[in-house]
């Protein structure tokens, strides 16, 4: 599906960026661009960290991807489906990302246009907490 998608918007679609793309769209929980790297060189040892960034920022213009921030502070990456808005609860302990939809988001969206005059183009909401794994002890579903 990526690849279609990378390949729809005109860019060619290289052997690294076959491998980040591959990592990105078997992951189960955000991946930081150094797992991402990590991950990806089982499929293209000799892809570059450097070429994982730019990819996942093309990836992330192209909204292929959608930066999470984390806890720590750092970015991690997750697949999305073309045009869906990023609603996602993340584990602080395992940190497993789970979509959810947001039903009744769209007005508040539109009242905070008509407050601030902004025209809001693209938005996404993160919560953070405990997933039902990590909080019976279990551990999460994250990688």
């Amino acid at each position: 599906h990526l690849e279609q998608e990378l390949s729809a918007a005109g860019r060619r679609l290289t052997r690294p960026r076959r491998a980040v793309l591959r990592v990105v769209a078997e992951a189960m929980c955000p991946l930081t661009p150094a797992q991402v790297h990590e991950r990806a060189r089982v499929h293209y040892p000799q892809v570059g960290l450097v070429t994982v960034y730019r990819t996942l920022e093309l990836l992330a213009e192209l909204g292929l991807v959608r930066r999470i921030h984390t806890e720590e502070g750092c970015h991690g990456y997750v697949s999305v489906a073309m045009g869906e808005a990023g609603h996602h609860l993340v584990c602080t302990s395992c940190h497993q990302a789970v979509e959810f939809p947001c039903t009744g988001l769209e007005e508040t969206l539109r009242e905070v246009e008509h407050l601030t005059g902004f025209s809001i183009q693209e938005h996404w909401l993160e919560l953070f907490g405990l997933c039902p794994a990590c909080q019976a002890g279990e551990g999460g579903g994250g990688e």
